[in-house]
C-alpha cells in the first residue's frame, strides 16, 4: 500500500489507561535509605572537587553527600537548596551525566560515577516530604521588585530576592508558575505533580506576591512596571518556536513539540491523548527526545527522530539518546526537511535530503532524498525569544535580550535570566543561577546610595 492510499491514522486510547500509567512511571525510581547510605559512602569527600566546579550553581557536593551518609538527609537538602532552589526538579532533569557526573573521580577512574543526581533527589525529597521551610527571611527592606515570568530564572530570583527581605511580585503568562518545569519536561520526570509541589514550597516563604494570565506586552507594560517598581528582572523564557520554512506548516498534524508537551503535561488521563501510528520528530535536542518517548509510551506503533546533522552534535546528552533508542524510537543522523506531502489538508509524510559535513564541517545537501509516511510531524528545532513589550531600548543581541555579568540589561533597573538572554545554556540548572546571581546584583544596587 502507497503512502497515497493509507488513511492518516491519530487516535486516542492505543494503549489502555493502566498501561500509559505504567508507561510514565517514574523515570529513576529514587533511592531508599539503605541505597543512599551505600551510595554515599562511594564518594571520595575530595577536598578540591571536580563536580563541585562542574555544578552551575556551585552545590557543595560532597558536604551534602557526606551529610547523607551521616544520616542527616534534612541538613543535606540545606546544603542543596541555599545554592540551587530548584535542586529537587534539577536532581530529576539536570544532565548529569554531561555536568557533575561526567567529572566525578570515580567516573575518571572506573567509569562509574557517583550517583549525585539520584542523591541529591534522595535529600530534597526528604525534606519536602516533611514540609520542612529552612530559609528564613531578612528584616523587610521596603523595596519592591517586579519578576517577570514565573519558570526557572523568575522563581529563582524571586525567591532569593524575598530572602534577602524585599517584596516580590512574580508576573506569568499562563495558568501555573514553573514554566519548562510545568509545561516543558517529560511527564516520566516529573511525576506526581511535583513541578507544583517545588513552586508551593518557594512560595511558602511568604513575601512573593503572584499574578498569573499577564503577558508583557498585552496586558503588562514594561514602563508601568518600572513605574511601580524599584526594579524589574526579565526571565520569561523563549515564546515561539521556530518554523521549518516549508510549505505547508499548516497542515493538519504539523504541531510544535512544545505546544503538545504542554498539552500533555496538563491532561488529567495520559490515554486520552490522541497519537499518530506513524510519527517524525524533527529535531536533535531535549525536547525532540522528550517528544519522541512520549509518543511511543502512548502507543505511537513508529517513532522516528531526523536530525540534520549527526549523533556527536545532537543537543541531547548521550544518556537521552540511549534512552529514546531503548523505547523503540528510530534516530536518524544527517537528513534536513526538504518537502511536506498532504492530503485533503493534512500532513502524510515528508521528504527529507541527506546532508554531509562539507569543509568547515558546514552542512551541505548531497542532492539524495528519501521518504518518511506519517500521521504527525512534530517540529523540534529550537526556540526563539519573542521582544514583545520591550519598550525603553532594553538592548538585544543575537535575538535575546543582552545583559552583562550580573544579569543587568542595557536599561538602568531591569535585569535579565534564563533562556530569554544572550548566551542563555538553556538548561534549568543555568536558569536558576542567573535568577540567583541577578536577585544578588538587584539587592546590592537596592541597597546602595541613591537606590
Amino acid at each position: 500500500m502507497g503512502m497515497s492510499d493509507a488513511k492518516r491514522d491519530v487516535a486516542a486510547g492505543r494503549l489502555p489507561s493502566h498501561q500509559v500509567q505504567e508507561n510514565f512511571a517514574d523515570l529513576h525510581p529514587p533511592l531508599d535509605r539503605h541505597g543512599a547510605t551505600v551510595e554515599a559512602d562511594r564518594c571520595y569527600f575530595c577536598h578540591d572537587a571536580p563536580c563541585v566546579r562542574a555544578c552551575p550553581t556551585s552545590i557543595d557536593i560532597p558536604m551534602f553527600i557526606r551529610q547523607i551518609s551521616t544520616g542527616n538527609p534534612h541538613g543535606a537538602a540545606e546544603t542543596i537548596l541555599k545554592q540551587n532552589i530548584m535542586g529537587g526538579m534539577c536532581a530529576r532533569v539536570c544532565p548529569t551525566e554531561t555536568l557533575c557526573e561526567e567529572v566525578c573521580v570515580r567516573e575518571v577512574a572506573e567509569g562509574k560515577p557517583v550517583k549525585i543526581g539520584h542523591l541529591q533527589r534522595y535529600a530534597t525529597d526528604a525534606l519536602f516530604a516533611d514540609g520542612k521551610q529552612v530559609f528564613v527571611r531578612a528584616a523587610e527592606s521596603g523595596k519592591r521588585v517586579a519578576v517577570v515570568g514565573g519558570g526557572p530564572a523568575g522563581l529563582s530570583c524571586g525567591h532569593r530576592l524575598a530572602v534577602l527581605g524585599h517584596s516580590v511580585t512574580v508576573y506569568d503568562a499562563r495558568k501555573k508558575l514553573g514554566g519548562l518545569n510545568e509545561y516543558g519536561i517529560a511527564a516520566y520526570k516529573t511525576v506526581e505533580d511535583f513541578a507544583q509541589r517545588e513552586v508551593a514550597f518557594i512560595l511558602s516563604l511568604g513575601g512573593i506576591e503572584v499574578v498569573t494570565g499577564r503577558r508583557l506586552g498585552a496586558d503588562l507594560s514594561l514602563a508601568q512596571l518600572r513605574a511601580d517598581y524599584d526594579a524589574v528582572f526579565l526571565g520569561a523564557g523563549l515564546g515561539a518556536v521556530n518554523g521549518l520554512g516549508l510549505e505547508g506548516e499548516d497542515l493538519d498534524g504539523v504541531v510544535d513539540a512544545v505546544d503538545y508537551i504542554a498539552e500533555l503535561r496538563q491532561a488529567k488521563d495520559l490515554s486520552v491523548l490522541p497519537v499518530g501510528r506513524e510519527v517524525v520528530v524533527i529535531g536533535g535536542g531535549m525536547t525532540a527526545i522528550d517528544i519522541a518517548v512520549q509518543s511511543k509510551l502512548l502507543g505511537a506503533q513508529d517513532v522516528t527522530i531526523v536530525y540534520r546533522r549527526g549523533k556527536a552534535q545532537m543537543k541531547a546528552s548521550g544518556f537521552e539518546q540511549d534512552l529514546a533508542q531503548t523505547k523503540g524510537v528510530k534516530i536518524v543522523h544527517f537528513a534536513k526537511p526538504a518537502r511536506l506531502i498532504g492530503e485533503g489538508g493534512a500532513v502524510r509524510g515528508i521528504e527529507f535530503e541527506r546532508t554531509r559535513l562539507g569543509a568547515g564541517d558546514r552542512l551541505e545537501g548531497t542532492g539524495e532524498n528519501f521518504t518518511l509516511s506519517a500521521d504527525v510531524v512534530f517540529k523540534a528545532i529550537g526556540q526563539t525569544f519573542v521582544p514583545d513589550g520591550l519598550d525603553g531600548g532594553v538592548r538585544l543581541e543575537g535575538g535575546r535580550i543582552a545583559v552583562d555579568g550580573e544579569g543587568r540589561t542595557s536599561v538602568p533597573g531591569i535585569w535579565a535570566g534564563g533562556d530569554c538572554v544572550a548566551g542563555g545554556q538553556d538548561l534549568t540548572v543555568a536558569a536558576v543561577e542567573d535568577g540567583k546571581n541577578a536577585a544578588h546584583s538587584i539587592d546590592r544596587a537596592l541597597r546602595g546610595a541613591g537606590a
